[in-house]
């Protein structure tokens, strides 16, 4: 009920500054709130299991974003970044695609802002244009493909965090080997493209310049990477809490640790701590209220949309578990990056289209295949639609358009991954019956 209210309250302050596509959203959310009122008996359960949903999403987008305060004033993770962006081109993808990876897990999408950025102002360096849009566009993509690699198993990440609230019986920890699986399968895919498919120049190739740094200066990131994961599967085993609920919880606490000891490099550790905090409060949360309210509104839209659609469903007399479990399987794969190529955001089309699946008891599979196979079309909606925040930033860091890099860029890639991870997926659920 507080989460509910909570919820109502931000949505009537951020409508005011909201652009137009977000209060479309709101507008959506309350048409369908209109039909729950109108048509169901239970219509105040509906609504405030919809409401608890956004909540939720919200919390957990806010609970990560409080990392990236710390590791904007971290010095070991900008040298950590500029040792990966620089690696000579034998090296640089594989270096990309996993510190794209790696940083996914601690920034979220902060990731590609951040390895993005230091590998659109290593290429600008190269005084041959055509070599430098061609090593621009490679070195983007590599961080890319590993951010959207992290979507496939992080208990950080949106996919798998929404996927085990919504599919019965499903956990992190039982998907996690499988999922882990996945993602070495999608980086391997993105890495033997890069290999394989080498753009042609015009003229000779350079010397490639020297690396910065050694591999030393990964050490930071792979610790606070220990830290969490250990911390976070240490608490899920010790109190039985659903691992997002551990993660809202044990991530804030510790990116304050984080800080606490940033701020010790500084004159004036406390004072400069209560800075930091007062920034993070009042000046970057209200910055995200444009992506919150997406978030709210797509998990708002998703819950109730699904709870009216069942009955409708029911009514009719179609009955999904008929269907052969292939499908079942292979269908999230194909449709989430097909429905985001028409503006629907993973977290809407999972959200909405998810609960009306089939039970995994019900098509004789175990939850973590179902779980795999929705995260599958999650990452490769990430890397392909238009509407996504990582094509929107790959496009603007490339200085193309988001389709450009959804559609073209990334065209090959989807072929042969969405075509790889369902048969991974059929395999998940084959042997797990």
């Amino acid at each position: 009920m507080l989460a509910a209210f909570g919820v109502a309250v931000f949505l009537a302050l951020a409508w005011p500054s909201a652009t137009w596509s977000r209060r479309m959203f709101v507008v959506i959310g309350l048409a369908l709130t209109t039909i729950a009122v109108a048509t169901r008996t239970e219509w105040s359960a509906l609504l405030l299991a919809a409401l608890g949903q956004g909540a939720f999403i919200a919390t957990f987008f806010v609970a990560l974003a409080t990392l990236r305060t710390p590791a904007a004033i971290s010095p070991s993770i900008i040298r950590c970044g500029e040792y990966l962006a620089s690696q000579p081109p034998g090296k640089r993808y594989l270096a990309l695609t996993s510190g794209g990876h790696l940083f996914a897990l601690v920034l979220n999408y902060g990731a590609i802002q951040l390895l993005g950025g230091l590998t659109e102002s290593i290429a600008g360096r190269e005084p041959n244009e055509e070599l430098r849009e061609i090593r621009n566009k490679r070195m983007l993509l590599a961080v890319q493909r590993g951010f959207c690699a992290s979507l496939l198993w992080s208990p950080l990440a949106f996919a798998m965090a929404i996927t085990t609230s919504i599919i019965p019986e499903a956990s992190w920890s039982s998907a996690a080997g499988l999922a882990i699986m996945n993602a070495l399968i999608f980086s391997g895919i993105g890495w033997t493209l890069d290999t394989i498919v080498k753009p042609k120049l015009s003229g000779p190739r350079p010397a490639p310049a020297k690396s910065r740094g050694s591999i030393r200066d990964l050490k930071p990131l792979l610790l606070l990477l220990f830290l969490i994961f250990f911390g976070v599967g240490l608490l899920e085993l010790a109190t039985g809490f659903r691992v997002v609920t551990v993660v809202m919880l044990f991530i804030p606490i510790v990116a304050f640790g984080w800080l606490v000891i940033e701020a010790q490099k500084e004159a004036e550790p406390a004072k400069t701590i209560r800075s930091y905090l007062y920034n993070f409060a009042l000046t970057e949360i209200p910055s995200y209220r444009s992506e919150v309210v997406l978030l709210i509104m797509a998990g708002f839209i998703g819950s109730l949309g699904a709870a009216l659609a069942v009955p409708v469903l029911q009514r009719s007399g179609l009955d999904l578990s008929t269907l052969p479990t292939w499908v079942i399987i292979a269908a999230p794969v194909w449709l989430i990056p097909l429905f985001g190529q028409f503006g629907m955001n993973p977290i809407l089309s999972v959200s909405l289209f998810a609960p009306i699946l089939p039970a995994p008891d019900a098509i004789g599979v175990a939850p973590e295949a179902v779980v795999c196979a929705i995260t599958a079309g999650w990452a490769l909606a990430g890397a392909t639609s238009p509407f996504t925040a990582t094509t929107m930033l790959i496009g603007r860091l490339g200085h193309t358009t988001a389709f450009r890099v959804g559609t073209y860029w990334n065209r090959t890639f989807f072929l042969v991954a969405a075509t790889a991870l369902t048969g991974t997926s059929l395999m998940i659920a084959t042997l797990g019956s």
